[in-house]
């Protein structure tokens, strides 16, 4: 019977996109470029035309009960005819679980229900351009709320009205579900499993599923397409993480100072909301309200810890197995892209917190090009899309989400799997596609380039002016950088603050003032547009007068002008050097490419006061392209507040002393990164 049902929407489905097909024409035409061309086109007018049914008809707080008991609380959004009830067809169905709330989701999607709200953004999107001015980042948050990422994060009326079946599910822990907030760990994760085979399995429902959903709940898209559940057909994460512990707990090593704190106050502050209808109605759930009281603050009490212990043997359990890889913490949090068989479309930004993660899962996982897509813009975690929707753009991110959906879960053939399959921003460039990324292409080759002393005259602000040599520096130089706090102006606080710095200043598009407090290393322009595409490391030769040290790099295009743009960065503290090799990768040449640090304290090593040692340190993958006349930047910093802050312990230990950098032939540091081109160094 469900294969009938799924035959009979599958021709519904192609009459609806027939309009836009070519007379005559048996298939979507060929997506061309990074706007798809006529068949973006097509799914953008598929997104936006005329839908199959009028109206949406919510159940709203829909238990489901897990294996263990514990009850989920859903809002079903169903197709609906014109008199407003809900269609006896069964539909496909998209599964997001949030711990946002599906209240927020609600008031979001009701907002955008609304004409002249919708009308409102998109004239914003359109009128609002501070661009070349130290706001800049206002224009790219209003043309993010034009770029469809509101209806991936809420609910897309347009895609439930085209026939599908949207479920919006608090986590538990959260909303006004039962449970502890587990924090997408296993029992979170067997949830999601759970939640996707009863939705596969109600009457509604054809029992295919897709995932979708924006930051934690792509993560959860991720974490669950890894375990394979059967009714699941397709995934379109929106700024994942593939592991939540590197990329945004302790990076480096160092505790997130910005992002982590807002973000934990925010989701719990948010599940403390009871469900105020059941209160005056008189079915108020006690048990919901027992959770909460056991756990209102979910892990608020290991953040503290982390900054106010002093010894490394007194910090709490929670934090110690944080701090040891092999924890059934990390270990859960720790996804493999290369367990995914179902189709899954990638959004990230070359800003995004959780930037290191986003090109990994695509280079990681087997699927073939295709049924694996990368979109990568040069955006920061809130405005995903800003550079999306207009004529030479990417098409929105829903109308892409709508396109894959219509693609896995219906059948049909629209050219989504045609598309990119990796679609980019250039930083320094335009947008282009490219046939994969994480691996060197044909014409581009890994390289180093060396850290010397001598000046390079294009900077009198920085600690040290220095260059960038193809060759190590003649002799032995022993540079000073001490921590400071010019990192509140730069490129990673704006980051943090998920991208809401770079909207009130201009920090975030010129490093300057952040590199008066580190040392510069530039070199000489380059005669032609050399790309530098991939992930990149840094080696340095450091040297600490205690037992600890924390170090920052960036890798930044300077222009003719002397404006230094930071493209990425990494840290490292210098205790938690200890490379995994199974995680890391290496160039054929034996660098890294990306140096995994184990951040364990079971492999902590403590620096020998005056003794030289070796780090590496890695540096996302960046596609940006040097123009002629511009020069690549390499900073050192001792430091980068407020990104990060090494735990109190070991900040004790560094006693936020000066650090060295020893510069010696015998033992240089470099930059070791991919680079096309030829840029005549």
């Amino acid at each position: 019977m469900r294969q009938l049902l799924r035959a009979a929407l599958l021709a519904a489905s192609l009459v609806a996109v027939i309009p836009f097909l070519a007379p005559g024409a048996s298939a979507a035409p060929e997506p061309v470029g990074p706007d798809g061309g006529a068949a973006g086109a097509a799914w953008t007018a598929a997104e936006d035309g005329p839908q199959q049914y009028p109206n949406v008809y919510i159940d709203w707080d829909v238990p489901i009960t897990m294996s263990d008991g514990t009850v989920l609380k859903a809002n079903v959004y169903h197709p609906a005819d014109a008199t407003g009830r809900p269609i006896a067809t069964p539909t496909p169905t998209v599964v997001n679980l949030t711990p946002y709330t599906k209240l927020g989701s609600m008031l979001g999607d009701s907002a955008m229900s609304i004409p002249w709200v919708s009308d409102l953004i998109v004239q914003l999107a359109r009128t609002i351009d501070f661009s070349g001015t130290p706001f800049s980042g206002i224009t790219d948050l209003t043309k993010a709320l034009g770029g469809g990422l509101v209806r991936n994060f809420t609910a897309d009326r347009q895609l439930i009205k085209s026939g599908y079946t949207q479920v919006v599910v608090d986590v538990r822990g959260t909303g006004f579900s039962q449970g502890i907030w587990d924090i997408l760990r296993q029992r979170e994760q067997q949830d999601t499993v759970e939640v996707i085979d009863w939705a596969s399995r109600q009457h509604w429902s054809t029992g295919d599923i897709g995932m979708n959903g924006v930051s934690y709940s792509g993560l959860n898209q991720l974490q669950a397409a890894a375990k394979n559940p059967p009714a699941l057909k397709a995934i379109f994460p929106v700024v994942p993480s593939r592991n939540p512990f590197r990329d945004l707990v302790a990076p480096g090593g160092a505790i997130g100072t910005t992002f982590m704190p807002m973000w934990l106050a925010a989701v719990n502050g948010g599940k403390l909301v009871p469900d105020l209808a059941s209160v005056f109605q008189g079915r108020f759930d006690t048990k919901w309200l027992a959770d909460r009281l056991a756990d209102p603050f979910t892990f608020v009490d290991a953040l503290i810890n982390v900054f106010v212990t002093p010894e490394i043997s007194q910090l709490s359990p929670k934090v110690q197995e944080l701090l040891d890889k092999n924890s059934p913490t990390r270990q859960s949090w720790e996804n493999d892209p290369t367990q995914i068989t179902a189709p899954t479309f990638v959004t990230g930004g070359w800003h995004d917190v959780f930037v290191n993660s986003q090109t990994e899962v695509y280079d990681r996982m087997t699927l073939p090009p295709g049924q694996k897509q990368l979109l990568m813009g040069d955006t920061y975690h809130i405005n995903n899309g800003a550079e999306s929707g207009r004529p030479g753009l990417p098409p929105r991110m829903d109308v892409l989400q709508r396109a894959w959906f219509d693609k896995w879960l219906k059948g049909i053939d629209n050219g989504i799997d045609r598309y990119g399959p990796v679609t980019v921003q250039e930083q320094g460039g335009g947008w282009t596609t490219l046939a994969t990324f994480g691996q060197p292409e044909p014409e581009s080759e890994y390289r180093r380039m060396y850290l010397a002393a001598a000046p390079s005259g294009t900077t009198t602000g920085s600690v040290h002016d220095g260059s960038l040599f193809t060759e190590p520096g003649p002799g032995v130089d022993r540079l000073t950088v001490a921590p400071g706090l010019t990192g509140l102006c730069s490129r990673d606080a704006a980051q943090q603050s998920v991208g809401v710095a770079a909207i009130i200043v201009g920090c975030a598009e010129d490093d300057r003032i952040h590199e008066l407090g580190g040392l510069t290393f530039t070199s000489a322009p380059v005669a032609a547009p050399t790309t530098i595409a991939g992930p990149m490391s840094v080696h340095l030769n450091t040297v600490h007068d205690v037992s600890d040290g924390f170090w920052m790099v960036s890798v930044n295009d300077v222009a003719p002008d002397g404006r230094s743009t930071a493209l990425s960065t990494g840290q490292l503290m210098a205790s938690l050097r200890s490379i995994d090799e199974s995680r890391s990768t290496r160039a054929s040449n034996g660098d890294y490419t990306n140096p995994v640090p184990d951040l364990s304290l079971d492999t902590r090593q403590p620096t020998v006061p005056g003794r030289p040692t070796p780090i590496d340190i890695a540096v996302p993958a960046v596609d940006a392209v040097l123009q002629p006349g511009h020069r690549l930047r390499v900073d050192v910093f001792a430091g980068n507040f407020p990104k990060g802050l090494p735990p109190t312990p070991l900040l004790l230990e560094t006693g936020l002393r000066p650090q060295h950098l020893q510069l010696d032939p015998a033992e240089p540091s470099y930059v070791h990164l991919p680079i096309k081109g030829n840029p005549d160094w």
